[in-house]
């Protein structure tokens, strides 16, 4: 009989830990305009290719090239730019009101804003997205009220949640949010059953799924994509690869699939990798898949590339399982600055006028604040009532419903 070594399991470990030199030589990073663009009806079997490279369109001297460029006007660039400026302002005000007390939890977007921020305008009045909590950038630049968003994470009375959520996990139909649900990957099976029943009903209005590479791994997220392929339901599957998920490196996760994108290939799903920092470059692959959705071709998995600049959330620490220095070291650099870079390269902008943009945008979200703090925080202020728990359940109230209310005293 043959003698073979004690079987063993194959743990995958980070490239660096706490302390080490942060290493990134494993992305690889085609140049800028190197991927091709294919027709928005190709076959998915002859494009795999596209889920093993990174689209970009930005080049390092701020330039768009290549056939992935041109899905923006100047105005829309603008817009863009100054929508992920809020969203990084407004994330700094509301980590510091946690940092204060002013509410219990909070989670930032910082080095992502050009993901969700840059995919809200491909798509159109009445489609929904069904989010994770780190897109709150799909409602800023669809002109969800800041003041709105701050009452729900404070939990005051205007909360129009009515303190029922968990801070930032916001909900609203007209600006296509679906309720966000801590119970991570129940989005993607959501948005799929939601994009069937669109296609069902003869409705035009497509879904966007989203989800983190870690929640890849729970089996809501295969599910999905067996009826999205099956069905060819009319929804775009988004997943934001932010190298880490809490305190647990992307390659868990992945598997040996290669990337996350490929894990489509198995359903014979089109998938794609997109430089998430790339504003542009985030758009135009959107765009697409959208294209693919509307013109009832399909389901489209979008992997973006990016990196989760702070924690997790206000209860992690992330020196804790990575070096302090990683993020500065992130080869794909940060949004906010390459779109600022690529409009003043065309003349569209300014190192000034962008100053004042800041100014603008920081005046406009510490006035928001204001108006939200004034009607209550955490701990002051006027709060939800308690008989808020019984509603919005059921149609009508039943019984048993109206005498808990009645014990409780409302």
């Amino acid at each position: 009989m043959d003698q073979h070594e004690p079987l063993s399991l194959n743990v995958p470990e980070p490239e660096v830990r706490p302390g080490g030199q942060p290493d990134f030589s494993s992305v690889k990073i085609p140049s800028a305009g190197a991927i091709r663009r294919p027709d928005v009806d190709e076959d998915p079997e002859n494009m795999r290719d596209l889920a093993f490279g990174i689209i970009r369109v930005l080049n390092r001297n701020g330039e768009a090239v290549g056939p992935w460029a041109g899905t923006l006007t100047d105005g829309e660039l603008r817009a863009g730019l100054e929508h992920m400026l809020t969203l990084r302002t407004y994330d700094a005000r509301m980590m510091n009101a946690q940092r204060q007390g002013k509410t219990s939890f909070y989670m930032q977007h910082l080095g992502e804003e050009a993901v969700s921020c840059a995919f809200q305008q491909v798509l159109r009045q009445g489609d929904m997205n069904f989010p994770t909590y780190r897109q709150a950038g799909l409602l800023i630049s669809s002109g969800y009220p800041l003041v709105t968003m701050m009452n729900q994470v404070y939990s005051n009375e205007a909360d129009p949640l009515r303190g029922r959520q968990l801070p930032i996990m916001y909900s609203s139909k007209e600006h296509g949010f679906f309720s966000i649900s801590g119970n991570l990957a129940t989005q993607y099976i959501q948005a799929v059953g939601w994009a069937m029943a669109s296609a069902i009903s003869g409705d035009d209005k497509i879904a966007a799924a989203w989800i983190g590479d870690g929640s890849t791994a729970e089996s809501d997220f295969h599910a999905a994509l067996v009826f999205a392929s099956t069905y060819k339901a009319p929804v775009v599957l988004n997943i934001v690869n932010n190298q880490w998920a809490i305190s647990t490196f992307q390659g868990i996760a992945r598997g040996g699939s290669g990337t996350f994108a490929a894990r489509g290939h198995g359903f014979g799903i089109p998938a794609l990798r997109v430089d998430g920092n790339d504003f542009l470059a985030v758009h135009a692959v959107g765009k697409w898949a959208a294209e693919r959705a509307r013109r009832n071709l399909g389901p489209t998995i979008v992997e973006y590339v990016t990196y989760r600049a702070g924690g997790h959330s206000t209860s992690d620490d992330p020196s804790a399982y990575r070096p302090k220095e990683e993020s500065d070291a992130w080869p794909l650099g940060d949004p906010v600055l390459r779109l600022k870079a690529h409009l003043i390269a065309r003349g569209l902008w300014s190192e000034e006028r962008h100053k004042q943009l800041e100014a603008e945008v920081h005046d406009r979200v510490i006035t928001a604040q204001k108006e939200a703090e004034a009607i209550g925080t955490l701990h002051t202020g006027r709060r939800p009532s308690p008989r808020d728990m019984f509603e919005d359940v059921y149609e009508e109230m039943p019984p048993h419903l109206i005498a808990q209310r009645h014990q409780a005293g409302y």
